[in-house]
């Protein structure tokens, strides 16, 4: 497999760093592991801040957590953007209650783009309903970079010369999507439920596409092959939902597993529409690596999209970076990767930097492989890897929110990650 011969020196020499990177902050821990938790009790980095409280005076406990930050950055499909991430942490009044998180997020972009996000993953009445949710507004550009993950050239054939900015199409188009989950417990920690998924695509608009003189794109050739209109598009369907959680801690997990199947039925209902099935199928595992210390985590997440029967629009193709948190990827730029099937792996080792657990760390590899039907491309016969390491500073004790940075680097790509929360 192609993945195989992607890692040159370049590559060993980062994994050798990240390895160097664990190794110091083991050793510094060592003494760390031996203390008593009373003698180190938690603390946020707000706590800085904040003058000393004496015990009397300490305010209750609450159940919940509100967090705004703002969210400044840069990406290839936006460019510059600056706006907001609201994020409420909450659970219900019982000891068994899980907590409960909600998210807004406003974005703009110099490229006048707006993203408006909201997504939830809620628990009611003593965890037996489970709410899955993902709405998003978008007057947006992304390029486009063909299907496949063979559209990247492995290192292996000594191009150093290759620019992903090189295969980029540019594209502009609005998008709505609203994706609602309603699962109920049968049994412990196992949800049954459906849901509702639209996806509308409206005054789509290939830059690059000039007929007339024959420069063709990839969304315009595969609207054209598959007989979907190239300048507006809906998919609307159904869902059959099943779920197993039994995570502690769904913002930051440190036991338990996490399985989601879901399918699809996407029937024939406006015009510009095909019939057509798509599976999605999610796991995530944390073991704790450690009985002194249970800060010592391996986290494993594997997402995986297929289109079983028919044809969907070029832009509702599994795309990489393009799941309910938009958190898979790390290392490559959202819709680098976009094929008829999909597959996403990453590992991820956590670690803590400081005994009262203001800070912590993480190392993580990913592996993305995606399909393309139309060039006989399999799943697995080309698989771009990645590799990253981040900081994790804790901005809540109770619900154990913290502030992620993430640096990565992948094939001919890097990307730098600042968000609330944990990646998975």
């Amino acid at each position: 497999m192609e993945f195989l011969k992607t890692f040159n020196l370049q590559s060993k020499n980062t994994i050798a760093v990240l390895c160097s990177f664990v190794s110091l902050c083991l050793n510094a821990q060592s003494e760390m592991n031996s203390q008593n938790p009373q003698i180190c009790p938690p603390k946020t980095i707000l706590e800085i801040f904040k003058k000393k409280e004496s015990v009397l005076t300490a305010k209750p406990v609450k159940n919940n957590f509100f967090l705004v930050i703002p969210a400044i950055g840069s990406q290839p499909a936006t460019g510059f953007f600056f706006g907001g991430v609201a994020q409420y942490t909450f659970k219900g009044k019982q000891e068994s209650d899980k907590y409960s998180v909600a998210n807004l997020g406003v974005l703009y972009t110099l490229k006048n783009q707006w993203m408006i996000n909201i997504k939830n993953n809620i628990l009611l009445k003593n965890n037996r309903i489970f709410l899955s949710g993902d709405y998003r507004i978008y007057l947006f550009s992304q390029p486009n970079y063909g299907l496949g993950t063979d559209i990247i050239p492995p290192l292996r054939d000594h191009d150093s010369d290759f620019s992903i900015d090189s295969i980029a199409q540019s594209m502009d188009y609005n998008y709505f999507k609203f994706h609602q989950t309603a699962s109920f417990e049968v049994k412990e920690n196992f949800y049954v439920g459906g849901g509702i998924n639209i996806d509308w695509y409206t005054s789509i608009r290939d830059e690059e596409l000039d007929i007339e003189n024959g420069n063709l794109t990839y969304h315009y050739n595969y609207s054209q092959k598959h007989g979907f209109d190239d300048f507006e598009y809906f998919l609307t369907g159904v869902s059959l939902n099943l779920v197993y959680d039994s995570r502690d801690n769904q913002v930051n997990s440190s036991k338990g597993w996490y399985a989601n199947l879901n399918y699809r039925f996407n029937p024939v209902l406006f015009h510009n529409q095909k019939y057509s099935n798509v599976l999605f199928t999610e796991y995530r595992h944390f073991i704790p690596l450690s009985v002194r210390n249970p800060r010592y985590i391996l986290g494993i997440w594997t997402y995986g999209q297929f289109i079983t029967r028919g044809k969907v629009p070029y832009l509702n193709l599994p795309a990489i970076g393009w799941d309910q948190r938009s958190r898979g990827g790390e290392g490559y730029t959202q819709g680098l990767f976009r094929g008829n099937s999909l597959v996403y792996f990453s590992a991820e080792f956590r670690f803590p930097i400081t005994c009262n657990q203001m800070f912590s760390g993480t190392v993580f590899t990913n592996f993305v492989t995606a399909s393309n039907s139309d060039t006989n491309l399999s799943l697995f016969h080309t698989i771009q890897p990645a590799a990253g390491l981040g900081l994790r500073i804790l901005i809540d004790k109770k619900t154990r929110t913290n502030l992620v940075v993430d640096y990565a680097w992948g094939n001919k790509s890097t990307g730098f990650y600042v968000n609330a929360g944990e990646t998975f």
